[in-house]
């Protein structure tokens, strides 16, 4: 049963709290502490109860024991978990082991108090939870104030030159005019194909997408226009291919560069004539579709060396669009880690709030030779390893780490004065030195073999933090 009367002088705007405890005393002496203070509480004795009352209310803060009979509390964290609740969770116990409290921090509790406890306990327990939610409030202000700025479909930017391309794609979606997106591997063609898609008016029908580079050559053409039934050994009735498939919407041709030239010479066709003929057909069937081709090949080059053919390329190349890499556009980075991090935790059903700063200087750092899809897996495989809410520097491969030394940049950079990279290499000479002796001055400069006095004085030149 729930336990709900409002107490006198309690505001609509007041933190509502659900108490959880088979103890029905004590669930009623703590009602009545959190009411003189201003709370708006509702007592439950098991969280079953408890459960169904989510249901039907939100709840800012809920105060439930651990040692409950049928339900005990970290079986209602699991449930919790699992219904996606949104509430901060406490933890109480006359019974309280560290164990216990780290198993419940692991399940999504914010905190863990031990019974018995005095009135100001709970009380800073409770501040200090509204404090937390508060900053999630904030966070997700700020997250959906992000979404509304930066988003276009699932593309995640802030980056001048990807707003400029979001301008691109509004003044071309419209139009069934042929659109080349070229662009590194994991750049996210395939996501502007689908934003040009969902903005035309052919946002309602089929966006079909194929790798041209995945079927064998030998199967491509039935797969791309179809066949009819006895065109060869297999056919044992008429099948459509994935023209007629995307008939009134898109059709994304992606790795075009890959396309054989044999099929290049029918593509062409099909954009001349807006038809395709099954194979072993003798007869034309009309197809209404917008081609979207990309590539991360450069075909320019293919196209003088013979391996492209010249009029499929500027048939294709009319509105050409160039993504740039990652690494070109490192301002995206904090965003797309947050999109990813909020993407995983839903997929997963984790926890993770965000990324500490120092493993977030180090992916800032690093090259990202695979790009959006690279940055993507990292953040999935760290979320997957973290054992704490936030991505740390001990869960990222070891491979980033080198990017991340400034010694190694700078000798990858191609700078060839001696006194500039000198400067770099004794600035990370001392900083290592300082780091190993614990701040110890004499020791340090023992080790880098200079006088105390030069080492003091460099410290201060290089503006080191001791």
């Amino acid at each position: 049963m729930i336990g709900r009367q409002p107490a006198a002088g309690e505001t609509m705007n007041a933190h509502t709290v659900l108490v959880i405890d088979d103890e029905e005393n004590f669930a009623h002496m703590l009602q009545a502490i959190l009411r003189r203070h201003g709370y708006q509480v509702s007592t439950t004795t098991s969280a079953s109860s408890a459960l169904d009352e989510l249901g039907k209310r939100q709840y800012d803060l809920i105060l439930c024991d651990v040692n409950m009979p049928q339900m005990g509390g970290l079986q209602f964290l699991e449930s919790f978990k699992e219904g996606g609740f949104d509430s901060t969770v406490i933890m109480m116990s006359a019974y309280g082991s560290i164990d216990t409290a780290i198993e419940a921090m692991k399940l999504g509790a914010y905190d863990y108090i031990s019974k018995p406890f005095k009135s100001d306990e709970i009380l800073l327990t409770l501040r200090k939870a509204e404090e937390r939610e508060k900053l999630q409030r904030e966070n997700r202000k700020l997250r959906e104030q992000i979404s509304r700025e930066y988003n276009f479909g699932r593309i995640v930017t802030k980056s001048s030159a990807m707003l400029k391309i979001f301008r691109t794609i509004e003044k071309i979606s419209e139009y069934k005019t042929t659109v080349l997106v070229t662009g590194e591997s994991g750049t996210g063609k395939e996501l502007i194909a689908r934003a040009l898609h969902l903005n035309s008016d052919r946002r309602d029908r089929a966006f079909v997408a194929v790798n041209c580079g995945a079927i064998p050559e030998n199967l491509l053409e039935s797969e791309l226009f179809g066949h009819v039934k006895g065109a060869f050994t297999d056919a044992i009735q008429n099948k459509p291919g994935l023209f007629e498939e995307a008939h009134g919407g898109t059709l994304f041709l992606d790795e075009i560069g890959e396309l054989p030239s044999s099929l290049q010479v029918k593509l062409l066709r099909v954009l001349q004539e807006e038809g395709i003929r099954r194979v072993g057909d003798t007869r034309d069937v009309k197809v209404d579709v917008r081609i979207i081709a990309a590539t991360i090949r450069d075909l320019g080059v293919e196209v003088r060396e013979k391996r492209f053919r010249e009029v499929l390329f500027y048939r294709l190349n009319v509105l050409p669009i160039h993504l740039p890499p990652l690494r070109e556009r490192k301002e995206d980075i904090p965003l797309l880690i947050d999109h990813f991090i909020r993407e995983t935790n839903r997929r997963l059903k984790t926890v993770v709030d965000g990324i500490t700063s120092d493993a977030l200087k180090v992916l800032l750092a690093y090259a990202w030779p695979g790009n959006v899809r690279e940055l993507e897996n990292l953040v999935e495989r760290a979320i997957v390893l973290t054992e704490t809410d936030r991505i740390t520097l001990d869960t990222l491969p070891e491979k980033l780490f080198d990017a991340h030394d400034p010694v190694n940049t700078v000798l990858r950079s191609g700078e060839l004065s001696i006194k500039k990279t000198s400067r770099i290499i004794e600035e990370q000479l001392i900083r290592r030195a300082l780091k190993k002796t614990s701040g110890n001055r004499t020791y340090a400069a023992r080790l880098l073999e200079i006088s105390h006095r030069a080492l003091l004085y460099k410290i201060r030149e290089y503006g080191i933090d001791l």
